[in-house]
């Protein structure tokens, strides 16, 4: 039995099941048979083909990396054969071919260790050996302890100012934050002079950080993070706070965010061991230490970490604040086209547009939640746009942007409880196992009605904020710590994707070029006059735009489960003749257009005082599970209505109304559930919902349905 690297448990091998997706592999095995599923390995790209990459494992098993599994086309991967890579191993199958899966962290730093993956070990999971020192590696502790002595000669390589003890950082023990094994062992924080014995091996006593280094009057000077690129090799004071704390097999890597900028610091104690354990994040510090280029990337190497409190801590966040209220503020509040019932919500934009830049500069992921259809494609997109390019400016590791905005599409019109509870579990874990912040979470075209209102508590709970857009109905007391809403403001709804759009043309003033074609692409029905203005100023046609929706609305069905953020990119930012636009519009044509002439022979006319009603059994009439979706399917019926008032989609348990503004769905549900009180009736969403009954009340739902519709009507 071994013990666990990373939380010490007792396992078989150097990690538990828990968390052996946090370890980085290297592989010594000869044979495809002896790899383990779900693992990550360290790897060597072979070469390519037009169906992905072959990437070497050890020395004589490869992989392939199918492009299905990689995040966009595999010219975007910049990968060169024999360039280093990380992939995870999913499946072996019996003629040994390796399938191999995407793994985001593509650095030593995104693990929180390395082991070996040794079939003729021990077990299966161990320390790296150094050839040179034997089995040093695996006896880094006591390794450590033994050498401390001899260390002590060296006074200058082994006493740090904060006192921090240290192990050997040579003993065999691949570090997460360093080059190698033969990484300089000067280049990680030095020991005190006494022995690790007489001291706690967490680190130093409370009381022996509580003064500030600068009393001692060899303090360097502070440094804005921001300015940390041009002061590589010297040694530096930053203050901030922390963003997260996350272990690695080697040191503690603290991310420190202040007033310009985040920053990793990297404390060491010993292998795997937590420094400065009482600190974590969200408290306010002062870090000592060398600045250093690792992989790319800016990291201080740290030698002194100080919580600051009182006057000092106070002073911190005072200076923060006033710059993040600066820097948060949009740099405009004019809007990306002159819409009457948007600009009646200016200050609600600005005020959404304010909290997701704050997000942004807080080192706060913001996770946008989005409607599966065109319009919250667009809406999503449109600010996940504008989030990308401050998030690559604000955060120093080359794959912030994977890590502090992710958009998810719903699967419903609303933020359901289900919603939540997945978005908290991903959360929490994320503050457990990496220190990582509560998120901000922007909800597109849903958020604003009862029906999300557990959701948001839920959120709430967790001191979670969340901000709501959505041109449609919505409810008086909608949840959201921010809520932009025409219609609660009084005025007519507005489409969701034209109104995301001017929401991100103020998180980010750069990028509103590259939104005068989104709301465009966003309309079904009649294009406002201001929106089809701003699209003249692109080189997209009408007919190109028009097949942008489409084709947007058929990868909104298919990626409704497993969104790829590439694709969508390419469609909405490449080039106005590309053939994929073309490509992918066809293919959303051809399965509408045998869907509605599947459905249209069975639309069963009806009248009702003076109203004419088509009705649709979509369980019946229409092949279920399949593109296109049914509210896409009544949309497009309803568009081409000619005999009929109303459009009334009967599927299972539900209906949906397709009319004009005359009739309100959720009054329409209301009437109907006091007239049928054991039929289970419950409107859903707002006036422009729908209604959910018990499926053996089929009949009488649909007649009471109908009924209360015409006399709304005639009213």
């Amino acid at each position: 039995m071994g013990t666990c690297i990373i939380c010490g448990t007792s396992t078989d091998g150097r990690v538990c099941d828990t968390h052996e997706e946090d370890v980085a592999f290297e592989f010594r095995g000869r044979s495809p048979s002896q790899l383990t599923p779900g693992r990550y390995y360290r790897g060597t790209v072979d070469g390519f083909a037009d169906f992905g990459v072959f990437v070497d494992i050890g020395d004589s098993v490869t992989g392939l990396l199918h492009r299905s599994e990689v995040p966009g086309r595999l010219e975007s991967l910049g990968w060169d054969a024999g360039d280093e890579v990380y992939v995870q191993v999913t499946d072996v199958h019996d003629n040994d071919n390796v399938d191999l899966g995407w793994s985001i962290r593509q650095a030593d730093r995104d693990f929180r260790g390395h082991l070996v993956d040794d079939p003729d070990a021990e077990s299966n999971a161990e320390l790296p050996e150094d050839d040179a020192e034997g089995e040093a590696g695996a006896e880094a502790d006591s390794g450590a302890e033994a050498e401390a002595g001899d260390e002590q000669d060296d006074s200058e390589a082994s006493t740090a100012d904060g006192g921090q003890p240290v192990g050997d950082a040579d003993a065999g023990f691949e570090f997460a934050d360093e080059t190698g094994p033969d990484a300089d062992a000067a280049e990680a924080p030095a020991t005190e002079s006494e022995a690790p014995e007489d001291r706690e091996r967490s680190g130093p006593a409370t009381e022996e950080r509580a003064e500030p280094d600068d009393e001692a009057g060899d303090a360097p000077e502070r440094v804005p993070v921001a300015d940390l690129d041009d002061r590589v090799g010297d040694r530096v004071r930053v203050e901030g706070e922390l963003a997260s704390a996350r272990q690695t097999s080697g040191p503690t890597v603290f991310e420190l965010a202040d007033e310009t900028g985040t920053v990793d610091c990297a404390a060491f104690v010993e292998a795997g061991v937590r420094a400065y354990p009482d600190t974590e994040a969200g408290d306010v510090v002062r870090v000592v230490g060398e600045v250093e280029r690792r992989r790319g990337e800016l990291q201080v190497e740290t030698e002194d970490l100080v919580e600051l409190d009182g006057e000092d801590a106070r002073a911190v966040r005072a200076r923060m604040d006033e710059a993040l209220d600066e820097r948060a503020a949009p740099e405009t509040t004019d809007l990306l086209a002159d819409d009457p019932a948007v600009q009646a919500i200016t200050d609600d934009l600005v005020a959404a547009a304010t909290a997701i830049r704050r997000a942004v500069v807080e080192a706060r992921p913001v996770i946008v939640r989005h409607t599966a259809t065109a319009e919250g494609y667009v809406a999503g997109t449109a600010i996940e746009r504008a989030l990308l390019p401050l998030i690559r400016d604000e955060h120093a590791r080359e794959d912030a942007e994977y890590h502090y905005v992710d958009r998810r599409p719903l699967d419903d019109a609303f933020y359901t409880i289900d919603d939540a509870t997945g978005d908290v579990t991903d959360m929490l874990e994320a503050a457990e196992r990496h220190g990582e912040k509560h998120p901000l979470f922007v909800l597109v075209g849903a958020g604003s009605t009862d029906e999300s209102t557990d959701a948001l508590e839920l959120l709430d709970v967790y001191d979670a904020d969340a901000v709501a857009v959505d041109g449609g109905y919505t409810h008086e007391a909608a949840a959201a710590d921010v809520l932009v809403s025409p219609t609660k403001a009084g005025e007519d709804p507005v489409n969701t994707g034209a109104l995301g759009a001017q929401l991100a043309a103020l998180v980010n003033t750069d990028v509103r070029e590259d939104l005068y074609h989104l709301p465009a692409i966003a309309y079904w029905d009649e294009l406002p006059d201001a929106y089809a203005e701003l699209a003249a100023r692109t080189d997209y046609s009408p007919e190109t735009l028009a097949d942008l929706r489409d084709a947007i609305a058929l990868e909104a069905f298919y990626q409704s489960y497993e969104d790829k953020r590439e694709l969508i990119a390419d469609l909405l930012w490449g080039d106005a003749e590309d053939s994929l636009i073309e490509h992918v519009s066809d293919q959303f044509s051809e399965r509408l257009e045998t869907e509605i002439a599947t459905a249209e022979p069975h639309l069963a006319v009806r009248g009702e005082d003076g109203v004419a009603f088509e009705v649709l059994d979509v369980d019946d009439y229409t092949h279920q599970y399949d593109f296109p979706p049914v509210d896409l399917l009544l949309d497009a019926l309803y568009r081409r209505r000619d005999r009929a008032d109303v459009l009334v989609g009967v599927s299972g348990d539900e209906i949906r109304v397709r009319s004009g503004d005359t009739v309100d769905v959720h009054a329409v549900g209301e009437t109907v559930a006091d007239e049928l009180p054991d039929a289970g009736v419950v409107p859903r969403g707002a006036r422009d919902g729908r209604i959910e009954f018990l499926s053996g009340e089929q009949d009488r739902v649909v007649d009471a349905v109908v009924e209360a519709i015409a006399d709304q009507r005639g009213h």
